[in-house]
């Protein structure tokens, strides 16, 4: 399994429709790669912005090109998602998984 890691600043007025851009429209399209294994959003707020953590979890580095495109550590960031963002990386982090446990997790915990 591999974590493609990326993130992004916002302020707290826009935090709440950044979420909402990523519950209704990037979940559902990352659902449609095959290979897509799920995801998780970390948000930590400071002193005059919030950062966001996006994680998405692959079954290979094949879809996560299918993904991403050939330049697979491209950040893929809809205009939409970039209206509400101070700033973002560019670039992505990948990491093979090497422990990972989610017992008993209710959805959007």
């Amino acid at each position: 399994m591999i974590a493609r890691r990326w993130s992004a600043r916002t302020t707290p007025a826009l935090v709440g429709q950044y979420l909402d851009h990523f519950c209704k429209l990037v979940q559902p399209v990352l659902r449609t790669f095959k290979g897509y294994a799920g995801s998780t959003v970390m948000t930590r707020e400071g002193s005059e912005n919030v950062e966001i953590v996006v994680t998405t979890l692959w079954r290979s580095m094949q879809a996560i090109e299918a993904f991403a495109g050939p330049d697979r550590e491209a950040a893929v960031v809809a205009p939409e998602a970039a209206a509400l963002l101070t700033s973002f990386d560019k670039r992505v982090a990948h990491y093979d998984l090497a422990l990972f446990e989610f017992p008993n997790t209710p959805h959007n915990a």
